[in-house]
């Protein structure tokens, strides 16, 4: 299908399954101000330029498969690349998700530079972390990676116990293979440490206004994560909708998300071209 014809083709589909019938006009203060999905923001202090949303490859990701691998190599190529076409400039994978792959498959259609790349290791392991980078550069098809986040921290201590896996990242950051390194945290104590650590440049982390899948109540984990900004920390937001929780209340989930005032950006992975769009459209609507 040629390219036009595949964006007329979706741009036609069914609304999203998961829209709700939240008004945002109930919601948000009056303003002439509002948010764009495609506003190029900056994580942090990293100098990376991308857009406020991510296209998100992991829903239910474990054991290499996620929602969105399941839609084939060129279903999710497509999605991205058509992402892409409506601004979103930030892809975001895992080795877990095992859309590595798919995400090659999208790079084809768009100039590697215009993208950022932010990926996932599960290895606590020096010499497992350098090999992972070097496979997931293959996977991709790239000759670097712009984010390698430490997937999934839990431990305490962390960042003195895995301080040989952490230099591994720094020497390949120093030498230009990735340019930017942090973690993606599963427990609050974990995430207290990436906060004030000195190595973390990106925090991936769980929040949404009802405490869902998330490290801790609301306020606390908004707290930890005000700390992380202030110390130039690129402030990444998950779980907007609560893996699912929020579904029926969308626009109250992104309304809370970008009006904290702390997440530089957030990654959200919609199933469908139709998802897609509906989660542009009310991002859109949300007043700053």
């Amino acid at each position: 299908m040629k390219r036009r014809d595949f964006l007329k083709t979706t741009a036609m589909g069914a609304g999203a399954a998961w829209v709700g019938t939240t008004s945002f006009a109930r919601l948000a203060p009056a303003s002439t101000m509002r948010f764009r999905a495609s506003d190029t923001i900056v994580l942090g202090k990293t100098e990376i330029k991308t857009s406020r949303l991510a296209c998100g490859t992991g829903t239910i990701g474990s054991g290499h498969h996620s929602n969105q691998t399941a839609l084939g190599l060129k279903g999710l190529g497509d999605l991205l690349w058509r992402g892409y076409d409506n601004g979103l400039r930030f892809f975001d994978t895992a080795d877990s998700y095992g859309s590595h792959p798919h995400v090659a498959e999208a790079l084809k259609h768009i100039p590697r530079e215009k993208v950022t790349i932010l990926t996932k290791s599960d290895s606590r392991d020096s010499a497992k972390m350098r090999a992972d980078i070097d496979r997931f550069r293959q996977e991709l098809n790239t000759d670097y990676i712009d984010i390698v986040l430490m997937h999934g921290m839990t431990e305490d201590g962390w960042t003195e116990r895995f301080r040989p896996t952490m230099d591994v990242l720094s020497e390949l950051k120093d030498k230009g293979v990735i340019r930017a390194h942090g973690c993606s945290c599963h427990k609050l104590e974990a995430l207290k440490l990436a906060s004030t650590s000195p190595w973390v440049d990106i925090i991936l982390s769980r929040i949404n206004p009802i405490g869902s899948h998330m490290d801790a109540d609301p306020d606390t984990v908004k707290a930890v994560l005000a700390e992380g900004h202030a110390n130039g920390k690129g402030i990444v937001g998950m779980k907007i909708l609560g893996q699912g929780d929020m579904r029926t209340r969308q626009d109250e989930a992104l309304h809370f998300a970008l009006n904290l005032g702390i997440l530089h950006a957030m990654t959200i992975g919609a199933e469908s071209a139709s998802e897609q769009s509906d989660l542009i459209s009310r991002i859109a609507q949300v007043n700053a």
